[in-house]
């Protein structure tokens, strides 16, 4: 879709939010056309006529201060909108923006796509398996995240340090559109909420999320590596993952 003109009221300053202005949308759709191509089966594809009425209406009942939030809204509410979506990149273009010079437009370009993650989950303090659904539960709950599939949760002995509980685990197919270290950090919260405690390397601890694979992306930061480094000696990670 390209050029799609709205009227808005994005921007920093008073008069933008209270007078509003032109803005121009243009979108690009990522999704597996095979079926429509073959069928000419519109229920195969996505209606760009309602994906545009849709970015109007995400467009103009919300205002914000910045493109670069309004054009991620947009974004992610057409992702849960449309099932059939694998990607969107949409650009934002402002040319009525308040810049005291010649110029001819300024606009954002943000990117919104499905990725499957897996996540390794584990317990062995408490009420174990209660914690584990607990901790899938405010996962699923995350905007952008959606808990596809759970494995079967199974005993396992400690691993690393001994002289502990046994431990229930399993693994967690997730899709989602939120970077890795965002679904880290938000992965970090659950764990806190649900009272982890880091006192003993591979010690005892109410939930344990690791971040095992993300899409077929390799990851290696001081917060996170992906492929997980230790996975292929985790049979209790490696079972659940198979299954």
């Amino acid at each position: 879709i390209r050029d799609l003109k709205i009227y808005a009221y994005h921007g920093v300053f008073e008069e933008e939010q209270r007078d509003g202005q032109t803005f121009y949308v243009s979108a690009d759709l990522y999704l597996d056309t095979w079926e429509a191509e073959q069928n000419d089966d519109l229920d195969a594809s996505v209606h760009y006529g309602i994906v545009s009425e849709k970015i109007q209406q995400y467009m103009t009942c919300v205002k914000h201060q910045l493109i670069e939030r309004a054009a991620a809204d947009v974004c992610e509410k057409l992702l849960g909108d449309f099932p059939k979506l694998q990607k969107i990149k949409l650009t934002l273009y402002k040319p009525e923006a308040p810049i005291p010079l010649p110029f001819g437009t300024v606009f954002v370009e943000v990117e919104r796509g499905w990725e499957d993650v897996y996540i390794a989950v584990g317990s062995n303090m408490g009420d174990k398996e209660a914690l584990i659904r607990k901790g899938i539960e405010m996962l699923d709950e995350t905007p952008g995240v959606e808990v596809k599939e759970v494995s079967t949760l199974i005993e396992t002995e400690p691993y690393g340090y001994l002289d502990q509980d046994t431990f229930l685990n399993g693994c967690l197919h997730v899709r989602t559109w939120l970077p890795p270290e965002v679904l880290l950090k938000r992965m970090q919260f659950i764990e806190l909420a649900l009272h982890r405690e880091r006192k003993i390397h591979w010690g005892p601890r109410t939930i344990d999320l690791d971040m095992i694979l993300y899409g077929e992306q390799v990851i290696h930061t001081k917060d996170l590596s992906v492929p997980h480094p230790d996975m292929t000696n985790r049979m209790f990670v490696l079972g659940p993952l198979d299954e």
